[in-house]
């Protein structure tokens, strides 16, 4: 009986063990499963395919490899540059299919985004210009701006920015300009953050508002009066310099920037000045100038730069300038020397949902109511030419000019309007009531010229998300001046306006 009980026994081990052992091979086959599939994932990592895309045939590791711009088209943003693709050079082959031999078809690399705004404004008077007499109200379509950045590198990035104004014209010309050009467009190389260059059309760094101007981000429709005739916003050139950050304390930060560039260009080809009552410094603008290719005027070269200190998250204050040589110099005209010099402060103060923002300048245009040796105009600008509008009858072109502005913000949310509708005013969303004032005199050697102006600006803007604001304000205007009508008004306009980057 004992024999016979230890038999059966024996008989049951390996009927036991059989289930063990199917166990363990079906737990190597999983094993060895997973272990295929994670190498292949690193694989695809590797190649730089996007989980849940079908290998493409072109990066199998059978395919040859072929020189870029030969072989089937690729798929911009499905396939991706693998580390094994040559580098790309003069001696690539192919023809019609050179145009794709480019790095970022293989590797997109740069992100375009941009703003556009729209706006209707109704003035009490007629004092719209249109060429035919002048309007009272209008459309205005005044901004389309693409953005391209680029990293290039860790080290080497792009950023430009073009601009179309007054979209809706055809064609350039008389009275029918077209304003189509770069904004800036510069590579920077980044070293440090205390020091990093950079180089190419750069914004000019006089103020704040130069750097700051893209229109989802203020919160009223126009921009300041010191913005537009002291700062001619925006203002840009070529040039190349540096600028980095600092920080001198445990909650201070030091930022700069500091470039050499073109320089102002203060006159016509004739020697007439182009910085005057009307238009303020706008003229002298690099984008203006009437040398070909908006070259240079002269051998000199113009230093712009900014320092903003801010002691504390919510307050900055800052210190700009801007010094070049705005008269031609060489061949028929001889040797000139007439800088345009521009000095401006700015401050940021913010605290909870209250914000008081602000800018003053100062520009000195010297000797700029002087002819200029070798004009052809055959006497002294401020003899008979620069009269514009009868308002200045000794047409004497300014010299000295001065602006500021100062705004308050205040943001809020009702709650009963986030209660009604949650997606609409929820998280993100905000209200902004706005108040500013302006002043502005692009004479101060003349009281009551065409540039003498002031202004009081009431707002109401709506932001569904900080990236999108929908604008409303009056515009109470004491001393304003009638292009049309070439006299000084008293007038008033009611403007809506939307804008939004994208």
């Amino acid at each position: 009986m004992r024999m016979r009980s230890i038999l059966g026994a024996l008989m049951l081990c390996p009927m036991l063990a059989f289930p063990a052992m199917a166990d363990e091979k079906a737990l190597e086959e999983r094993v060895k499963k997973l272990e295929q599939m994670l190498e292949e994932r690193e694989k695809r990592e590797r190649e730089g395919i996007p989980p849940g895309v079908e290998r493409p045939e072109v990066i199998r590791p059978e395919a040859p490899v072929e020189e870029p711009g030969v072989g089937p088209l690729p798929e911009v943003g499905r396939e991706r540059r693998a580390e094994r693709q040559p580098a790309l050079s003069f001696g690539s082959t192919g023809s019609g299919r050179l145009v794709y031999a480019k790095p970022f078809v293989a590797a997109p690399k740069a992100i375009v985004g941009g703003y556009m705004d729209i706006q209707y404004r109704s003035h009490r008077r007629s004092s719209i210009e249109n060429g035919f007499g002048g309007l009272s109200n209008n459309f205005d379509q005044q901004r389309f701006v693409p953005f391209i950045y680029a990293d290039i590198t860790e080290h080497v990035k792009m950023a430009a920015e073009l601009e179309i104004e007054h979209g809706i014209r055809e064609q350039g010309g008389g009275n029918r300009e077209l304003e189509f050009g770069l904004e800036f467009a510069h590579i920077d190389y980044l070293i440090k953050e205390p020091i990093n260059l950079r180089a190419g059309i750069l914004l000019v760094p006089i103020g704040k508002f130069n750097l700051l101007h893209d229109s989802p981000l203020n919160d009223l429709t126009d921009r300041p009066l010191v913005n537009q005739f002291i700062i001619p916003t925006t203002v840009a050139e070529t040039g190349s310099g540096i600028y980095g950050t600092f920080y001198p304390g445990r909650t201070s930060k030091l930022d700069y920037e500091l470039y050499v560039t073109t320089g102002p260009c203060g006159y016509e080809p004739n020697g007439s000045p182009t910085i005057n009552e009307a238009s303020g410094t706008r003229g002298a603008r690099q984008r203006k100038c009437g040398t070909d290719d908006g070259f240079d005027i002269n051998n000199g070269k113009a230093v712009a730069g900014r320092v903003a200190f801010s002691p504390v998250l919510g307050i900055e204050v800052a210190g700009s300038g801007y010094y070049g040589n705005a008269a031609p110099q060489g061949g028929p005209y001889g040797s000139n020397y007439n800088p345009l010099s521009i000095f401006a402060v700015d401050w940021t103060l913010q605290r909870g949902p209250f914000e008081v923002i602000g800018e003053a300048a100062w520009a000195y245009a010297r000797h700029n109511s002087r002819a200029i040796t070798g004009n052809t105009i055959g006497f002294a600008p401020g003899s008979l030419l620069t009269g514009l509008g009868g308002l200045n009858p000794l047409g004497i072109p300014p010299q000295r000019m001065q602006g500021f502005y100062i705004q308050g913000n205040y943001h809020f949310m009702p709650e009963f309007l986030a209660k009604w509708s949650p997606k609409r005013f929820g998280e993100g969303s905000t209200f902004t009531a706005v108040v500013r004032y302006d002043r502005v005199n692009t004479n101060m050697d003349f009281s009551g010229g065409e540039g003498d102006l002031e202004e009081i600006s009431f707002g109401l803007n709506y932001r569904p998300i900080e990236d999108t604001v929908f604008k409303m304000s009056y515009q109470y205007m004491p001393q304003a001046f009638n292009p049309n009508s070439a006299q000084r008004i008293h007038d008033s306009a009611f403007v809506i306006s939307a804008a939004t980057y994208f």
